[in-house]
């Protein structure tokens, strides 16, 4: 059970890393050599907290694979793409078809199963 919880939180951080990122692109602007462009981008929010997203990931994801059998440990990153799901609702206004959910209720049911 712990290993499902701290795989849990690893995951939603990977998945914020991802919508702060896809923000962060759309903030970016169009791409030039100039130091305008990169002193925009070193002004940009969404950068520093895609960066602080990953990093406290990984360091999640050091003590996972430090701790528990690599063969349940890597299964449960797929929790991000459950996460990744409902981000893409709630961020992005986007339409999800019932083929996708069917995809996340077998990636559920495979941690499920993973974690037993």
């Amino acid at each position: 059970m712990k290993l499902v919880m701290i795989s849990i939180v690893q995951s939603l951080l990977l998945c914020g890393g991802q919508v702060m990122l896809k923000f962060a692109l759309k903030d970016m602007g169009p791409f030039h050599w100039g130091m305008q462009f990169f002193v925009r981008q070193l002004t940009n929010w969404w950068w520093l907290g895609c960066g602080v997203c990953y990093a406290c990931a990984t360091v999640l994801w050091m003590y996972i694979i430090k701790n528990f059998p690599f063969s349940m440990a890597y299964p449960m990153i797929s929790l991000s793409y459950v996460f990744g799901m409902f981000a893409a609702i709630l961020f992005f206004q986007e339409q999800v078809p019932a083929t996708r959910w069917l995809g996340v209720l077998l990636i559920i049911c495979g941690c499920f199963l993973v974690a037993k």
